[in-house]
């Protein structure tokens, strides 16, 4: 959409400086290390939908989808 822009990926996770994001950052992408840490966000993230929800309505982002 013109003058909007699109969440871009762990916007959240860096926003709220989760631990496990600061490890992620530490760890080189594509690493072992980096894959482990990955899965605990997959598998066991330490925020809730509810908060992610509304740090983005904090942020000022609008969460839309086609009408159809």
């Amino acid at each position: 959409m013109d003058g909007y822009v699109d969440y871009k990926r762990r916007e959240f996770c860096k926003g709220v400086k989760c631990p496990v994001q600061l490890k992620l950052d530490a760890a080189g992408q594509g690493s072992e290390e980096y894959e482990k840490i990955r899965a605990i966000c997959k598998d066991s993230c330490k925020y809730t939908t509810y908060q992610f929800h509304h740090w983005l309505i904090d942020k000022g982002y609008l969460i839309v989808r086609p009408e159809n």
